[in-house]
């Protein structure tokens, strides 16, 4: 069913505010990597009508159209240069303007994915505005790529827009975490890694770092005390040093500060105490990462390859961004296809098995779905967008009656698993604003609508 089809809103959609649900690291053609300057413009304002959301759409507007493309449309490696609506382009072509690193899908065949469709455009709810809306008007509205839901093992609709379709792999931003944070739990479960044990058994380097007295599940689990922010509006935040170690930032002429991710790591310093609060922050999946690689003695990329890529039946090869050494980012850096995330969301859904085999240990996923410190995440800036939640193995955890928990990533990347309802929803997305405050509210309740009216 086409989004064209549905009429236009005469209301307005208002704008949410609150703490966004996550903050990633973007790559130096990224949108929000350019407002790094105090003097960048401002992000565009979401639109109000499903009609003006769809007048972005890249394909309408010529990005990157023609052989060359007129200079007004191209999108080139110029960091700063590509806010929204460039980025409704670029999230589905990152590897055309910056260095990657292959995530073998191997030599076998593509598992299955049963189809079974169902016309669930139409399904209503009623946003926190009070207007009635439309599972497609939600789509619109929340600048979506490339929508899959799957029900009990099916897929039931599936629908791209703009650059995506459905061998493109578009950046998953955040979600690249959930990956991380699992592939974690599956060496520990294996005993290859010991959550409890310091950071610096497998990272000697962070000795006399934020990380020199914390253990793995206290970075698992993201309760670091460790000197960080990611305020996009502040320029002197450490986010930014972190871009630009990571070749995701342009570096100014004098530059001498890190030069690659394990560098920047290397620079953290504490702030405050282990244990004390559950608080988001990027470094954090890159350290786990650094670990997996040490503990498995594999790149991030091989081991998410041999690990789960392969044996679930991928479509296609995924990617990561890379920095100057070809380092994995693995706070925000995973590329895939819509069908293969939602490959990945199933295998999660059905306790880790998937095309045929447990490709996840059981335990691991039952331990995701329990959820971390209710405790800790209270006392957490998340806490007041998300109450309720916790997080645990970099998953965000509901804790509602329908047992709900998801992977997340700005501009509205989504794994969203319900298992009451036997429902996983991938969505990629180019929204505007970078902080999943602004669709979270429209996403939740589209979402919801859709496991009740298939619950029924």
């Amino acid at each position: 069913m086409s989004l064209k089809s549905h009429r236009k809103s005469a209301r307005s959609w208002r704008r949410l505010a609150g703490v966004a649900l996550v903050a990633a690291s973007l790559p130096a053609w990224s949108q929000s990597a350019a407002s790094a300057a105090s003097t960048a413009p401002p992000a565009a304002a979401p639109a109000t009508t499903v009609a003006a959301a769809l007048a972005t759409d890249p394909n309408l507007m010529g990005w990157m159209q023609g052989f060359p493309p007129p200079p007004d449309k191209l999108i080139t490696h110029v960091p700063g240069g590509n806010r929204f609506p460039r980025n409704r382009w670029l999230f589905s072509h990152v590897r055309e303007l910056g260095p990657t690193a292959s995530v073998w899908r191997g030599p076998g065949p593509a598992s299955t994915l049963p189809r079974a469709e169902q016309a669930i455009g139409a399904i209503p709810f009623t946003d926190a505005d009070g207007t009635r809306r439309t599972f497609d008007e939600m789509l619109a509205l929340t600048y979506t790529d490339g929508i899959l839901v799957m029900h009990q093992g099916k897929v039931i609709y599936e629908r791209y827009f703009g650059a995506l379709d459905s061998h493109t792999p578009h950046i998953a931003m955040s979600v690249t975490k959930s990956f991380v944070g699992t592939l974690a739990a599956m060496l520990a479960a294996e005993g290859k890694l010991d959550p409890a044990a310091p950071v610096t058994r497998y990272l000697p380097e962070m000795a006399g770092t934020a990380y020199g007295d914390a253990t793995v599940r206290q970075v698992m689990d993201m309760t670091i005390g460790v000197r960080y922010s990611e305020d996009y509006a502040d320029p002197r935040a450490e986010i930014w040093d972190y871009a630009r170690a990571g070749g995701m930032l342009a570096r100014p002429a004098n530059y001498n500060g890190p030069g690659t991710f394990y560098d920047f790591l290397k620079t953290l310093q504490k702030d405050g105490s282990h244990d004390a609060a559950f608080a988001y922050k990027t470094v954090n999946a890159e350290v786990l990462a650094w670990i997996l690689r040490r503990a498995s003695g594999q790149s991030l990329a091989k081991l998410l390859s041999e690990r789960i890529w392969q044996p679930m039946g991928a479509e296609q090869d995924a990617y990561f961004t890379v920095d100057s050494i070809g380092t994995e980012s693995g706070g925000g850096g995973l590329n895939t296809t819509l069908r293969d995330l939602a490959r990945f969301g199933e295998t999660i859904r059905a306790n880790g098995r998937f095309n045929g085999k447990q490709i996840i240990p059981a335990s691991v996923v039952a331990d995701i779905r329990r959820g971390g410190s209710r405790e800790l995440f209270a006392r957490s800036g998340s806490a007041a967008a998300l109450p309720g939640w916790s997080y645990r193995d970099m998953w965000w955890v509901s804790h509602d009656s329908h047992g709900m928990f998801q992977a997340a990533g700005i501009h509205g990347q989504r794994i969203y698993i319900d298992p009451q309802a036997e429902l996983t929803i991938v969505r990629y997305a180019s929204h505007p604003v970078a902080g999943n405050a602004a669709n979270n509210a429209i996403t939740f309740r589209a979402f919801r609508a859709v496991a009740e009216a298939l619950s029924r």
